[in-house]
């Protein structure tokens, strides 16, 4: 706790000297006059409020930062926030989202991320779609720390909205075409027509991305990784009367891109040098041919962008999307409807040990089915009580029809075992089919109350509930020879909260402490197993989580930084291990009995001069397990996967007008310290030390906007190592690699 409190000393001395900023107290509103060109509007706490009005540590990107970023999907938010991470393992599908050193590892279906997603309001319950749908985008809300109160369970790390462009009273089009390297190709655009002013109009957008893909097949000549995806959107925005607002919104998208090529890195030790304190091969030796995986298979290169793939399968991924927000103004209260419906599904074929013997495939095949319903009552305007509370129902159904073949290509059937199929040393064709339904439910309130003029209280609580049936076969050779099936219900049910305290000296400057408590559901563990006992239902996961913030200007807008230090509690913290037994490497999901999560964050805007932008974001993590072992192994003491001790972004952007034309240039550098990708901190499962600087410059011509330009990303080639998987008993392990160094060409038109 003496952590705590001097980190929040600090953060009021980083912010801009408190007392010096405290001679004006003579507003506790959130006034709009005080609002300047470089206020950005959130619905964080779902009102509309000025970013720097509102108690959380919250980074939001408009429109025009996310262009300008190039974040073409979910995965590209990585990096462009204070202690945020994304990664996968996957080309379309599956995002594991890490916020503060809190996320989850898992990749199988019915495991629910401690981030919430949000697009249009409704909450992205399957991890297949949250990657399609990042285009035409309003505004993106990172939303750090436990959002219990009022996003629900499933957010004990943050949320993440995203929010679609609406159409209004003015036809308006645009239009971005790209090509780069790899034969990268991306066009986006979209139009808004009016139908009736002021009553209806409608918003189409489009997306388009493909490429030749970064990696080479050496067996064929051949380019993966590649991308392949299309989307579609309709926004209809009906008023048909001064108090009556709906938003219809529907997506769809599909991608047919390759399966993830990773690096295969052979571990198994065939000489006596080559071997480490392990039994696996040391790092000198692992391209010395002296390192094979368990069919003797040797990688001698260093290249990670090449390998020797036996097979290039397919990630094939489907979402469609629909979205309802109707707003009733009853006068001083409003009544808000929030309906939901989507459907997603996935088959990828997949080359598992990236390798040219057939070690293991996998083929993972599942849809998820969710419909979801919010209704909200709250208040309207800036009133001294400000309150809001609803009630929350979800339907989700998960099928699930995934298997591996292990090693099926080196067994012969006997007369004592006529299938060929050795169970105790895992080797065969193994499938899982499985579903899940779950019906959630939620009561919350949030309650603002202005104290004084300046002093806000806030608390709000939620009761959550999820009652969750599920059916599980564990067979080989589909049903052939069956092993066991499992069948279980369970209600798991919880209490989220939070307390809060903000004060304002000015209009520019607040400081705030909360208490939240937030929640994650617990399940039904649902990856692949031939033992029945992993398939208890694991416990809600719980975070209780102190927080100190400012937010401030104390230069106006030549100058705006916000600070936060924190601290977190859990129990039963969620994570995914596994371990090896024989020839399986078992996937594990149990609850770690405690982790501590402490950290700092500060973010820096500034416009020294009317054509120049700068920022600069720095964060401090220090997240460990505390009494924590599975299956034998004590990790207690370790640091979570995902979280880099110290992170940094900074950007500079900077026009110039050239008479004909304006000049337009800006660079980004993000910097993370060394990461862990598994629970077991294992040196070989490490990243060390990145920094990644992407740049772009073009011209602007006219009022209208034509933009024509260059970009690059990775300008310094940086090796970009996502993720590290682990199957040691197969003799490898799978690196996962984004892209190298890209470039390109834009061009922009509004009309």
């Amino acid at each position: 706790m003496r952590f705590f409190v001097g980190m929040g000393l600090s953060a009021c001395a980083l912010a801009a000297a408190c007392p010096a900023l405290a001679q004006d107290g003579t507003t506790g509103q959130s006034p709009a006059g005080t609002e300047t060109s470089n206020d950005i509007v959130v619905t964080a706490q779902k009102r509309e409020e000025r970013l720097q009005d509102v108690p959380i540590a919250i980074t939001a990107l408009t429109a025009g930062a996310i262009q300008d970023k190039r974040i073409l999907d979910l995965n590209d938010l990585s990096n462009q926030v204070p202690g945020l991470q994304i990664k996968s393992d996957d080309n379309a599908a599956n995002p594991r989202i890490f916020i503060r050193g809190v996320g989850v590892n898992d990749f199988n279906p019915t495991t629910a991320s401690a981030i919430g997603i949000y697009t249009d309001g409704i909450y992205v319950a399957s991890p297949l779609a949250q990657r399609l749908a990042f285009f035409d985008l309003q505004q993106v809300e990172v939303l750090r720390g436990p959002q219990g109160t009022l996003y629900g369970r499933n957010t004990t790390g943050g949320a993440i909205n995203v929010t679609s462009r609406m159409p209004g009273n003015a036809y308006e089009g645009d239009l971005s075409v790209e090509y780069g390297r790899f034969n990268s190709v991306n066009v986006q655009g979209g139009v808004s027509v009016p139908i009736v002013r002021d009553i209806l109009a409608v918003r189409l957008a489009g997306l388009y991305q493909r490429d030749d893909g970064y990696t080479l097949n050496r067996l064929t000549g051949n380019r993966g990784n590649n991308t392949n995806r299309w989307a579609g959107r309709a926004v209809v925005a009906f008023t048909p009367s001064s108090t009556v607002t709906d938003h219809l919104v529907f997506t769809m998208g599909r991608s047919r891109g390759g399966s993830i090529w990773a690096y295969n890195r052979t571990i198994m030790p065939t000489t006596t040098a080559a071997t480490g304190s392990d039994g696996y091969c040391t790092p000198a030796y692992y391209t010395s041919g002296q390192c094979t995986n368990i069919l003797g298979y040797a990688n001698t290169s260093k290249n990670l962008y090449a390998g020797d793939y036996r097979f290039e399968g397919k990630d094939k991924v489907n979402v469609a999307t629909i979205s309802n927000d109707l707003t009733i103004d009853l006068g001083a209260v409003s009544l808000v409807a929030v309906t939901g419906y989507q459907h997603a599904w996935r088959d990828d074929d997949e080359d598992t040990d990236a390798s040219p013997t057939n070690v293991i495939d996998g083929r993972y095949r599942s849809r998820q089915n969710t419909f979801s319903q919010e209704l909200r009552l709250q208040s309207r305007g800036h009133t001294r009580l400000r309150w809001v509370a609803g009630a929350y129902y979800a339907y989700d159904y998960i099928e699930n029809n995934s298997y591996y073949d292990v090693l099926t290509d080196y067994v012969s059937p006997t007369s004592d075992n006529p299938t060929g199929v050795d169970l105790t040393n895992g080797i065969g064709t193994f499938d899982w089919p499985l579903t899940q339904r779950t019906k959630s439910y939620a009561l919350f309130g949030q309650v603002d109350y202005d104290l004084t003029s300046q002093l806000t209280a806030t608390v709000g609580l939620r009761y959550s509930g999820d009652d969750k049936s599920f059916h599980y076969t564990s067979e080989a050779y589909f049903g052939e020879v069956p092993i066991f099936v499992y069948d279980a219900a369970h209600n798991f049910s919880s209490v989220s909260g939070k307390v809060g305290l903000q004060y304002r000296f000015t209009p520019d400057f607040n400081i705030y402490a909360s208490y939240n408590r937030g929640t994650k559901s617990g399940g039904f563990f649902s990856g692949q197993t031939s033992d029945i006992t992993a398939l208890e239902p694991y416990k809600d996961e719980t975070v209780n989580a102190y927080e100190i913030g400012a937010k401030t200007r104390p230069l106006g807008d030549l100058l705006q930084a916000n600070a936060s230090v924190f601290y977190y509690d859990y129990r039963n913290l969620q994570v995914y291990t596994t371990q090896v037994t024989g020839l399986i490497t078992r996937q594990l999901f149990t609850n770690a009995s405690a982790a501590r999560v402490k950290g700092a964050e500060l973010e820096l805007a500034s416009q020294p001069a009317p054509d120049l932008n700068l920022t600069l974001n720095l964060s401090y993590l220090d997240a460990t397990y505390r009494d924590f072992v599975s299956d034998g192994a004590d990790y207690s003491g370790n640091r979570l996967p995902s979280a880099p001790r110290f992170s940094l972004q900074g950007g500079a952007d900077w026009k110039h007008d050239l008479g004909f034309a304006t000049l337009l240039a800006s660079g980004n550098v993000t910097y993370r310290s060394k990461v862990y990708f598994d629970t077991s901190n294992s040196e070989r499962l490490t990243d060390k030390a990145r920094a990644f600087v992407d740049a772009r410059t073009g011209l602007r011509f006219g009022p209208n906007g034509y933009e024509l330009g260059l970009w690059v990303k990775n300008l310094f080639n940086e090796t970009n190592i996502s993720d590290i998987t682990p199957v040691e008993s197969l003799g490898f392990d799978a690196v996962s690699v984004g892209p190298p160094r890209t470039y390109g060409l834009y061009a922009k038109a509004r009309f």
